[in-house]
């Protein structure tokens, strides 16, 4: 992805056999832009809400109940969309604090 500089049909069909819905939430997420980077935080809008993705960990439910850790392979969409848009150059970038921005939502 990264040397392409873009999501190729190879990459997206990997994506998609390895994590299946939330591969394709992810790259559902990448195409409408959905991935923003703050001063303080990479944040991934999702269906209901606003999750943080740090350090390769979420803020979303699927995250702290569904998914294990210390897997590599197991990630939720939000944090395949934020790893996808970075490769790939696709990221929304915002020059303010995301702290400052969720007082007002």
């Amino acid at each position: 992805m990264a040397d392409a500089g873009r999501l190729t049909a190879s990459a997206v069909d990997t994506l998609v056999t390895l994590h299946g819905a939330r591969g394709s939430r992810a790259i559902e997420a990448v195409s409408e832009k959905r991935v923003k980077r703050y001063r303080d935080f990479t944040v991934v809008v999702g269906y209901e809400d606003e999750y943080v993705v740090e350090d390769g960990g979420c803020t979303c439910k699927d995250s702290s109940y569904n998914l294990d850790t210390e897997d590599p392979n197991q990630r939720c969409w939000h944090v395949l969309a934020a790893a996808v848009a970075e490769r790939i150059g696709e990221i929304d970038h915002h020059d303010m604090w995301y702290s400052d921005v969720r007082e007002f939502l």
